[in-house]
């Protein structure tokens, strides 16, 4: 199963940029005060547990750390929402979706269509 890291600092997102020239990662967005974010992020654990695959996975907790959940959206160039999930590879966002749409289903789908 794949390690959920959780990001603190603007080092540990360049980290994360470095690492997708190297392998797809998964960045999720996450509030801890919205019942939508903890059904994606069971969604997201869900599809990390049964999945098998040891890609990196990543996550911010956008109240708690607001500064990089806003780099995301600066550096992507996509809208900030939460939840929020990414399929990154070399720095570029292959995939994205939000809320309800974070399904088990979709993530796996989004990762054998890139």
């Amino acid at each position: 199963m794949a390690e959920l890291k959780d990001l603190q600092s603007s080092q540990d997102l360049e980290r994360v940029w470095q690492r997708s020239t190297e392998t797809p990662v998964l960045l999720f967005k996450h509030s801890t005060t919205c019942p939508i974010s903890a059904n994606a992020f069971k969604q997201y654990q869900t599809f990390l547990e049964s999945s098998g695959s040891e890609m990196d996975a990543y996550m911010v907790k956008v109240i708690e750390n607001r500064d990089i959940s806003n780099q995301i959206a600066e550096q992507t160039g996509v809208k900030h929402e939460s939840p929020q999930i990414f399929l990154i590879r070399n720095r570029k966002v292959l995939w994205h979706t939000s809320h309800s749409q974070i399904t088990v289903d979709s993530i796996g789908n989004a990762l054998e269509n890139k």
